[in-house]
Formats: C-alpha cells, sequence, structure tokens
C-alpha cells in the first residue's frame, strides 16, 4: 500500500492506530521494568506520587458550606419570642390583681426598671406582674414626654432576661417590619409607616397602652402610645429617663 495514495481521512486514522499502539506498548514496557528494577528504584516513583498527591489536595480549596440564611418567619417568630419574656401587665398596688390591669409596660432588665405610656394618671405604686406569675411590687421612679418608667427595691427579686437593645427613631427605616404582644398577649406584625415628631407611626393594630414594639432582631423601637393604632413613642424618650435616673442615683449614692 503506497502511502501516498491514502486520503487525509485514512491519514487521520492511521496516526490515532499508530499512537494507540506506541501508548500500549510504552506502558507495558514500564511495567515490565518496574517489575525488574531494584527495590530502591520503585519506592522513589512511589514517594514522587505521594507528594504530587499531597501537594495536589493541598491547592485544592476546601469546601465552603454555608448555612441555611433564617427566613423572615423565623425572624419573625424569635422576635416575638424575645418581645414576650419583657412583656408586664401593671396593677393597682392597692386593688392588685382583685381589679383588671391598668396599662401593660416592657421590662428593662439593665435598668432593673419597666417602661410604660402615660395617657392616662397611673397610681405612683404599682404590682408588677411578670411571665411565669411573678408578682413584684414597683413605683414611679421618672416621668415624661409621655412615659412613665417605674422603678423597683434594691432587694427585689427580678427575672433574669436579656435586656433590650433601645433603637433610636433615628435609625428606623419606612418598610421596616415590626411585631409587638398585645395587652392580651396577641401577637401582632406591621410595618414602619413614618417618623414624625409626633412618634412613630406604624401599621399595627391597637396592641394597648404600654405595649411594646420591637424589629425583627427583638430590639425595641417603641411603646404604644394608646392615642391611635400603630402609632409609638419612640425608645428616645425612655433612653433620656433611664439616663436622668442613672445619674441621679449616682449623685445620691457619692453624697452619701
Amino acid at each position: 500500500m503506497n502511502i501516498e495514495e491514502l486520503s487525509k481521512s485514512q491519514l487521520i486514522l492511521l496516526t490515532v492506530l499508530v499512537n494507540f499502539v506506541t501508548s500500549v506498548a510504552t506502558g507495558i514496557l514500564t511495567v515490565s521494568l518496574l517489575d525488574y528494577s531494584p527495590p530502591f528504584v520503585t519506592q522513589t516513583i512511589n514517594r514522587v506520587v505521594e507528594r504530587t498527591i499531597e501537594t495536589v489536595a493541598q491547592v485544592a480549596p476546601a469546601a465552603i458550606v454555608q448555612a441555611p440564611a433564617p427566613s423572615n418567619q423565623d425572624l419573625v417568630t424569635a422576635a416575638i419570642g424575645a418581645a414576650a419574656t419583657r412583656s408586664v401587665v401593671i396593677y393597682s398596688a392597692e386593688t392588685g390583681t382583685s381589679t383588671p390591669s391598668i396599662s401593660a409596660g416592657t421590662y428593662i432588665s439593665k435598668a432593673r426598671a419597666v417602661a410604660t405610656a402615660a395617657r392616662d394618671v397611673l397610681p405612683k405604686n404599682v404590682l408588677i406582674e411578670f411571665p411565669g406569675d411573678l408578682y413584684v411590687s414597683a413605683s414611679i421612679i421618672r416621668e415624661g414626654g409621655g412615659i412613665i418608667i417605674y422603678g423597683f427595691a434594691d432587694d427585689a427579686a427580678l427575672p433574669k432576661v436579656a435586656s433590650p437593645v433601645l433603637v433610636s427613631s433615628s435609625d428606623l427605616r419606612l418598610g421596616e417590619t415590626t411585631v409587638a404582644i398585645g395587652s392580651d398577649g396577641s401577637a401582632s406584625t406591621g410595618i414602619v409607616a413614618r417618623v414624625s415628631g409626633k412618634g412613630i407611626s406604624t401599621t399595627l393594630p391597637d396592641i394597648g397602652t404600654g405595649s411594646a414594639a420591637v424589629n425583627l432582631s427583638g430590639n425595641l423601637i417603641g411603646i404604644a402610645a394608646g392615642i391611635t393604632p400603630g402609632l409609638l413613642i419612640p425608645t428616645n424618650k425612655i433612653t433620656v429617663l433611664l439616663a436622668a435616673t442613672s445619674t441621679a442615683a449616682t449623685s445620691t449614692h457619692a453624697t452619701i
């Protein structure tokens, strides 16, 4: 057969066949030589192969496994749970639980205080009901800006719960989700619709005067004013009263 007479396709097939036969022959020859080669040669080849594999393994990037992000429902559930642990019911100290509650409030454990709205005239001395049927006496220590702060005796046994972060009204975003536990124990959700000098307008229903509203992180954004459904008193006013209380307490101790 004259190679010059072969077509282009036949030449390509012939080249592939020759390469295949050559590769097979080379493999057989290599295996045969390794069988008859001195042990140190085989060991050297094995070490080279092992180091090559280790190098490739080190260079290869490790797989990154990311935990799934919590769903919006999970965030709402967690926020409601956080708010529930700090929700309190306020009774008159004179009548106690024998008469209906006079307001709702939120417990700020870091300050050992309860904040509520001053829509109505509230008594100086009250009985605070915490979750778990715990009742503790309290009295007004600060008020102003539509807010009343009740404090407890130094030796009062109070629940150990996480204190809420007070979110300034300037940090709120329109459309931000807010959740609340109403004075009747029901949970509600809404959004921040407007922030103005009158307060924080939300789409929350009437949750009861003094009830707290939190964001999806469980941080306090305001308490219900009790004037218009969804209207909240911003936490800025709570922060001012707590700061004044802390300053007064420090001055008193310093004088003593």
